[in-house]
């Protein structure tokens, strides 16, 4: 009865073994919760790309958010420095540029040379007029500052391929063909030497300019990517799996076809997914990273399949990049969706207890998803909010800075045994098909080991109670003390402004463990991440 079961082997639904586990043990008194953590069951190791984030033309993310020419707040680059000090506290490991949506349109050629030679142009995506003051050279600048690595998206529905081939040009090859010399001509000696390429942005999307089917876009990328990597043979792709989970399509037929024609290409396949809870059914919403969960498992399934038949020599297999994701359902109708103030989320705690069980989803399944994206970074459905003088932290920031400071080494199998409830048919977001959740365990639970220091993050889903568990090491005694650190608020619905911190991450006092077992009471509608050593 003891025996730990192993979630990512048997591919189940985690959530479904808790609910044989649970009937297993019916005939059991059982008076706790029971969280068990063994060091031997690796799930794999944790890529830091998990922890990136989006930077896109869109609403005030560039203009009045990283970037604002006119700022006091602003050096003479124009780079907010509030904002650069508050990106540099996520510890922000991946930043993808420039869309999104935008990207479907856009001609990096002109956001390059001279700011005043630089042509506006009309934005289609998000209607707004792009000025093109912020191009390539302000984004690696401002990325360099952060302390970031680049992931470029580039235009694969209005560009060509060779536009595609020219931009890494520019940015990689130090000297010699055209571009890299027009790199130079513009104050650039040392190319960028981005890695991180992506074969345009959703395309499987009715939405998106330039949408292609299937065939078109992988013969498309298929080319593009060709002279991209005779450019730049180092570089890492990234192909646009499926976004479209509407009820009249079919995302898992988008990716079979993906995957069969790129396989021997491409090193990432792109998946993207928003929630929301426009119903205000709590219990839903936070069943959402479920559903994130199931699709990784298909698509990790579908690239197995592909794997077989592949040629990739040395290389690794074809992993998956959560590229885009994040809670977006307020500001996404009428005016709220467009123009200059476009997509300005504002979070409350569910939303950050959401983010929380997403961060939990990728260490989880940290064997087959290596990047992650949350969008975006600023303003725009984002962790950082700024007027003109002043600046906020939502919600949000908190569980994304401390998975991205402490989550790190290899992803541990974890035994959960709690309390589950089953949710109502819901959209999951955009006009996403309705799905069921069928024994949700109250307790969400990610464990990560790395360099003796053992990390585990706990989500309370439960509303209205605390959950008293017992955290039991099978890999020896806890040793000293443990660190527990904790985000939550009032209510679930508690905010932030710019006049008040109703959420915020917050260290509670150390705790001890019996030998092997720690009990710690995880308080209702909370998120909370302990630090520990084992002996």
């Amino acid at each position: 009865m003891e025996q730990i079961i192993n979630f990512k082997r048997m591919k189940m639904k985690p959530f479904l073994i808790v609910a044989i586990i649970v009937l297993s043990l019916s005939g059991f008194a059982q008076e706790n919760a029971r969280i068990k953590i063994d060091l031997d069951r690796e799930i794999g190791e944790i890529d830091n790309k998990i922890y990136g984030n989006f930077v896109e033309h869109l609403g005030r993310c560039v203009y009045g958010g990283i970037y604002d020419e006119d700022s006091e707040l602003s050096d003479e680059r124009g780079f907010r420095l509030d904002v650069l000090e508050a990106v540099k506290g996520l510890n922000v490991t991946q930043m993808r540029y420039p869309g999104g949506n935008f990207v479907s349109n856009y001609h990096w050629k002109d956001g390059v040379g001279p700011k005043d030679e630089r042509p506006p142009r009309m934005e289609m995506a998000w209607s707004r007029l792009e000025t093109n003051r912020f191009g390539t050279n302000e984004f690696m600048e401002w990325a360099r500052e952060v302390g970031t690595e680049p992931y470029f998206a580039v235009n694969m529905g209005t560009g060509t391929i060779e536009e595609a081939q020219q931009w890494v040009e520019y940015c990689n090859v130090a000297e010699g063909p055209y571009y890299a010399e027009l790199r130079k001509e513009h104050g650039y000696a040392e190319p960028w030497g981005i890695k991180y390429w992506s074969l345009g942005n959703e395309m499987d999307g009715f939405w998106q300019m330039g949408h292609l089917n299937a065939e078109d876009y992988a013969k498309k990328a298929r080319e593009a990517a060709k002279l991209m990597k005779l450019t730049s043979p180092d570089i890492k792709l990234v192909a646009a799996g499926s976004s479209n989970y509407r009820p009249d399509a079919d995302p898992n037929e988008w990716n079979t076809k993906i995957l069969a024609e790129l396989r021997d290409v491409v090193d990432y396949l792109a998946l993207h997914m928003y929630i929301g809870n426009p119903d205000d059914n709590y219990y839903n919403y936070l069943s959402t990273p479920l559903v994130l969960e199931e699709r990784t498992n298909i698509v990790e399934g579908l690239i197995a399949r592909e794997m077989e038949n592949a040629n990739r020599g040395d290389r690794d297999p074809i992993y998956i990049a959560w590229d885009e994701y994040n809670s977006w359902y307020r500001a996404r109708a009428g005016e709220s969706m467009t123009g200059d103030r476009a997509l300005e989320e504002h979070y409350n705690l569910e939303d950050a207890l959401v983010i929380a069980g997403f961060l939990n989803a990728f260490i989880r399944n940290a064997d087959i998803v290596k990047i992650a994206n949350m969008a975006q970074m600023v303003n725009v459905i984002a962790p950082i909010f700024t007027s003109e003088d002043d600046m906020f932290i939502q919600t949000i920031y908190y569980p994304l800075q401390m998975f991205a400071h402490n989550a790190h080494g290899t992803s541990l199998d974890v035994f959960v045994d709690s309390e589950t409830y089953t949710t109502d048919e819901f959209f999951v977001g955009l006009g996403e098909s309705t799905t069921q959740q069928d024994a949700v365990p109250y307790l969400d639970v990610s464990a990560s080991y790395n360099n003796d220091e053992l990390i585990i993050n706990v989500v309370n889903r439960h509303k209205d109670e605390a959950i008293t568990t017992d955290i039991i090491s099978q890999s020896g005694d806890f040793d000293g003390e443990i660190t527990v650190v904790e985000v939550n608020g009032p209510t679930v619905k508690a905010r932030n402004d710019f006049d008040q911190t109703e959420v915020k991450s917050v260290e509670k006092d150390p705790v001890r463990a019996k030998g092997n077992t720690l009990t710690y009471n995880f308080p209702a509608h909370s998120f909370t991440q302990l630090k520990a050593k084992i002996k």
